[in-house]
């Protein structure tokens, strides 16, 4: 079989696997059972053909994403021992969130000990940055208290084998108090990210005020840890599929498909709510920074594209800083700009993160009062900093912050089934707010000179008159 057919004979085969079980399901037609179940797990075979022609971690998560919701409808009492399975992979994240935490903000802020030296180009950069992820945030928010794409969720089987208690009422003194730490093991054995967050920044600015010589190791040690810990995460990855798939497996088993409604209406969420922060918000400063929004379009498409397909920011890195270049940014405002924005700037991520944060309280029956929501976007805020470089890293992210809130963790694995397609949006947005970030700052700093159309160097004045004597004397010499 040609490779260029299996796609199209996967996709025919579990559309038509899909559509007869919808119209048996709403008993426009009937067929007999033991059909229906023959053509769906037929579709699921030519699925997993495809599956080992690809042989891509992201392609074998929708795989065990239908697999997994296949098993569930079709032996659900099966479904429910796979659990332990889910529950191994879940136990595997936990233990990333605090060193890859502590390890990014110590580099993202220590690292940049320079911002001194650097001067008003850093503070307005920064300003910049946590002026429009904050923006996300409440967009993220708004749209998913508007949607409540996680509302409605059948809870009867979750609920007798996952205990789900509601946050508890507390005051501004116990939710001030509760952001400190007092033993930082304590917060690490806990999981109580926003105190290890809180321990790191301190940390941070307590080792960038010390000498080079004693800060260098300290910042080595931690850039190692970081790049570590996301090694870390890339191998409990391989594991994904098979947490991925008994997780759907278990959470159908219990509820049927009736989950997997809500999951698209949060797929539909995320994209309008990305789509109106670009219109909102991304376009507007463009405008304001008298950025060309043509030339802009053109020059980061070639970044973006490479973000959406590979959910990775930093593979888009070199390609967007060099054009950016092109476009007229300083290469010193794209060099310090860029790179950090991919620590402090990631516009799509943060509105994901607030939306996906709300859509596990709406999915387990819990109504967060708007207190409760505003600390949840603080602590996403700061624990947001430094996921750009590995796809899906967020889970993480989300993961500690719905345990700080004593949220169930059960909707996280519905959601990583349909991670990827946020993924590569959440992602291209992340790029295009760094792009848009260099231009703004080096417009800002009145340094931003856009190139003419053709793609041409501008040249000046200064440049024409050095060329003068150049061309005067290679025409007496044609002479």
């Amino acid at each position: 079989m040609k490779k260029s057919f299996i796609p199209l004979a996967t996709l025919v085969a579990i559309t038509v696997a899909a559509i007869l079980t919808l119209l048996q399901q709403y008993s426009f037609i009937s067929l007999p059972t033991d059909l229906l179940l023959a053509i769906r797990w037929a579709g699921i075979g030519v699925l997993l053909f495809y599956g080992l022609q690809k042989r891509s971690l992201t392609t074998w998560i929708l795989i065990s994403m239908v697999v997994g919701a296949e098993i569930g409808y079709d032996f659900p009492s099966f479904a429910t021992n796979l659990n332990v399975l889910s529950k191994v992979f879940l136990k595997l994240i936990k233990t990333i969130i605090a060193p890859l935490i502590f390890a990014t903000l110590v580099v993202g802020i220590a690292g940049h000990a320079n911002l001194k030296q650097i001067g008003s180009m850093g503070w307005k950069a920064l300003l910049y940055f946590e002026v429009v992820t904050t923006i996300a945030l409440f967009i993220g928010l708004a749209a998913i208290n508007i949607s409540k794409a996680g509302e409605g969720i059948d809870m009867t089987g979750i609920a007798e084998t996952e205990e789900i208690q509601a946050p508890a009422k507390q005051t501004w003194s116990d939710i001030i108090l509760h952001v400190f730490p007092e033993n930082i093991a304590k917060s690490v054995a806990e999981g109580q990210v926003l105190q290890i967050v809180v321990f790191s920044v301190i940390f941070a600015i307590g080792l960038a005020m010390v000498t080079e010589k004693k800060r260098k190791p300290m910042i080595d040690f931690c850039e190692s840890l970081s790049e570590t810990m996301f090694k870390f995460t890339n191998i409990i990855m391989y594991f994904a599929p098979v947490g991925v798939g008994a997780a759907i497996a278990y959470t159908v088993g219990h509820m049927g498909f009736g989950i997997l409604v809500n999951l698209f209406q949060l797929l539909a969420t995320l994209y309008v709510a990305l789509l109106a922060f670009v219109l909102l918000v991304l376009l507007p400063i463009a405008l304001i920074a008298r950025v060309p929004i043509r030339r802009f379009v053109n020059a980061i498409s070639g970044p973006v594209s490479i973000a959406f397909a590979t959910t990775s920011s930093e593979a888009a890195l070199p390609r967007a800083m060099e054009e950016m270049e092109k476009l007229g940014v300083p290469r010193r405002i794209v060099a310090f700009v860029m790179p950090t924005g991919y620590s402090f700037n990631l516009d799509g991520t943060t509105l994901y993160l607030a939306l996906a944060s709300v859509f596990v309280a709406q999915a387990a029956g819990i109504d967060l009062s708007w207190e409760q929501q505003l600390l949840m976007v603080f602590t996403l805020m700061l624990t947001s900093k430094g996921v750009a470089g590995v796809p899906r890293a967020s889970l993480v992210i989300l993961l500690g912050t719905v345990a700080s809130f004593n949220l169930p963790v059960w909707p996280l694995f519905a959601i990583l089934g349909i991670d990827e397609l946020m993924d590569m949006a959440r992602t291209s947005i992340n790029v295009t707010g760094n792009c848009l970030a260099t231009a703004v700052v080096a417009r800002w700093e009145g340094e931003f000179n856009p190139t003419p159309e053709t793609g041409l160097v501008e040249t000046t004045n200064s440049e024409l008159e050095d060329r003068l004597p150049e061309q005067e004397s290679q025409e007496k010499e044609m002479v």
